[in-house]
């Protein structure tokens, strides 16, 4: 039986969750990390609209969504307990998705909205950094002191948010997020899920 093929971006943090889903399900697969100027037509004819990740468990079965790859693989196999707390994951991760997605795009990419106004966009974001910072003074993590769905489905995106302007981010009042963010970034999954390869295909493997 052929492994699923994930097809990814390294820096992507949609494509970043999945993968650290995947890692700690243990599930194998092919991973191709994209190039968006050249997208593979094999990934187009199972995903037309080009984003990622896409994976393809089988021929009949491809899920295109971040979220849902993350759910598949820990319904596979949720050593860590992950799924735990499910129904407040799925809240806070769809808050993330929403509204601190908006606020994280028009931040950091001001020139692709040329018709709104992007100026309250940080002080947006930064709403949503300090309701993190209010849960986490409760417990080492979002929902409780372990690790749950919602601290990886958040994790990629209050980094990219960070990044975009490191500064500023350190300055601000929210010790418990800042910590929080330092112990993902430090740990060996993001580390293991981030490293560079040499060819276009490799292995996840737990």
């Amino acid at each position: 039986m052929e492994m699923p093929v994930l097809y990814s971006y390294r820096r992507c943090p949609y494509a970043m969750r999945a993968r650290m889903a995947l890692v700690v399900a243990g599930i194998q697969c092919d991973v191709y990390d994209i190039d968006f100027k050249n997208k593979p037509q094999a990934m187009l004819d199972v995903s037309p609209k080009g984003t990622v990740p896409v994976l393809v468990v089988c021929q009949d079965n491809v899920l295109e969504e971040s979220l849902e790859v993350m759910l598949w693989a820990l319904k596979q196999n949720d050593p860590q307990g992950w799924l735990a707390q499910i129904d407040d994951s799925l809240a806070l991760i769809k808050e993330n998705d929403g509204a601190f997605k908006k606020a994280l795009d028009r931040y950091k990419y001001p020139n692709r909205f040329p018709d709104e106004d992007c100026s309250m966009a940080q002080e947006q974001g930064a709403a949503f950094l300090k309701e993190l910072n209010n849960r986490l003074a409760q417990h080492q993590n979002l929902l409780s002191d372990d690790v749950r769905l919602a601290d990886i489905g958040v994790f990629p995106f209050v980094r990219q948010f960070a990044n975009v302007d490191r500064a500023w981010f350190e300055a601000q009042d929210i010790p418990a997020l800042q910590q929080w963010l330092s112990r993902h970034l430090e740990s060996t999954l993001f580390v293991g899920v981030m490293k560079k390869h040499k060819t276009a295909q490799y292995l996840l493997i737990n």
